[in-house]
């Protein structure tokens, strides 16, 4: 999107589509793109916050010429996480504007040096310093690990609004609309699960604390580094963050399998015949081969059932499933109550693989952990038919 949008009196939402790239740091799939969001502030100082990706620098110049009042440029650039996609321009813009100041924490002004070579005029806050801007001033709170160390948000108190780095953000070009009751709201709300899932759900306790500094401060607008503006109910994303990060999740099951020749599908099948023979009805199926596992993190984060089905492959796990499954424990998922099944042939260790995950990662195994050779039998295929059973049953809160 080629214009600007005002968003306060004075305050304009300077962002940039990517509708090129296919994959967020060369991992997530980008299907509808991403919005890179920033801010210009138009007071007696002008504080632009934060920048977009380099590729993006000329359009996004542009934009920052037709606002600026003539003869005036940049007093100050606020850095609210230091990742390429945010400061790629940082270079261009100090060519253009050499006076103008950055503002961000110490460990902004360290990465400056390393990333940019950026070593001078760099202004460190840390929680509570204020930025003086005329009518209007910037509150610090510091916010690492949310998703870098470096990582802060930015309290406006004269409107309310909360420039909140990429907390809150989420995969998705902004397309003619901006704010969330402008657009499709429910499509960036699985969005913005995903991109938690992905990119911030690992530092969940660190999100809790960021959560927590908010506590006390009126909110009217909360506008992140990605994705729409939240104008309407600013309450719901910051509500949906905080869910998302105490692990609290939806009643649902995922089920996850990968099948070389079909017999490991087949007994997908059974094990999804008893979830339907309880009268459940929120599945969602993933072949681990099709499915990128980006998606499939998105879905076992929300819901509170997960099965996990998987061939052995070499003594171990079926390669995309062993993918699936260190993500899981690297993104420390919690609170799910989890089923197993597999097959082997000469030799076992899938399944093996699968129910030491979820022992290590003190998740609820529920029974009975199913294992075929070769190919399921009748009484393999009527435990996974009350594999699938049990765990509708856990997940909806009845006794099994």
């Amino acid at each position: 999107m080629e214009s600007t949008v005002e968003i306060r009196e004075n305050v304009y939402w300077v962002g940039m589509n990517d509708r090129e790239s296919h994959l967020f740091e060369a991992i997530w799939p980008l299907p509808k793109g991403v919005s890179y969001n920033s801010y210009l502030i138009l007071d007696r100082k002008i504080a632009l916050l934060d920048t977009v990706k380099k590729v993006a620098a000329p359009g996004y110049l542009a934009k920052l010429r037709g606002l600026l009042p003539k003869g005036k440029g940049i007093d100050y650039l606020v850095i609210h996480h230091l990742e390429p996609d945010h400061s790629g321009s940082v270079p261009v813009l100090l060519e253009i504007f050499p006076q103008m100041q950055i503002v961000g924490t110490k460990k902004t002004a360290e990465f400056l040096g390393h990333l940019y070579g950026i070593r001078n005029n760099v202004r460190i806050v840390t929680d509570g310093d204020e930025l003086e801007l005329g009518d209007r001033k910037l509150a610090f709170l510091s916010t690492p690990m949310v998703h870098w160390p470096e990582t802060m948000m930015s309290y406006e108190p004269h409107d309310n609004l909360l420039f909140s780095g990429d907390a809150f953000g989420g995969f998705g070009t902004l397309d003619g609309g901006i704010f969330d009751d402008t657009v499709d709201i429910d499509y960036y709300e699985d969005e913005t699960l995903r991109y938690f899932s992905n990119i911030v759900g690992k530092f969940s306790p660190m999100v809790q604390k960021a959560i927590e500094k908010l506590k006390g401060r009126e909110i009217q607008i909360v506008a992140s580094t990605h994705g729409p503006i939240w104008r309407k109910k600013p309450q719901r994303i910051i509500d949906l963050y905080d869910r998302w990060s105490r692990y609290v999740p939806e009643e649902g099951i995922v089920v996850a399998y990968g099948s070389m020749y079909g017999n490991t599908e087949k007994m997908m099948e059974a094990v999804v015949r008893g979830i339907a023979e309880s009268s459940f009805r929120t599945v969602r199926v993933h072949n681990v081969s099709h499915s990128h596992n980006s998606f499939i993190l998105r879905d076992a984060w929300r819901y509170r059932g997960l099965i996990l089905g998987s061939p052995t492959y070499d003594n171990k796990l079926l390669p995309p499933m062993d993918s699936l499954v260190g993500l899981l424990r690297d993104k420390m998922i919690r609170n799910r109550c989890v089923g197993v099944f597999g097959s082997f042939g000469w030799s076992g260790g899938g399944v093996k693989a699968m129910t030491e995950f979820v022992e290590e990662a003190k998740l609820n195994l529920v029974e009975p952990v199913v294992e075929a050779r070769f190919a399921a039998n009748a009484d393999d295929l009527a435990q996974c038919v009350e594999l699938g059973s049990n765990l509708a049953s856990l997940v909806s809160g009845q006794e099994v």
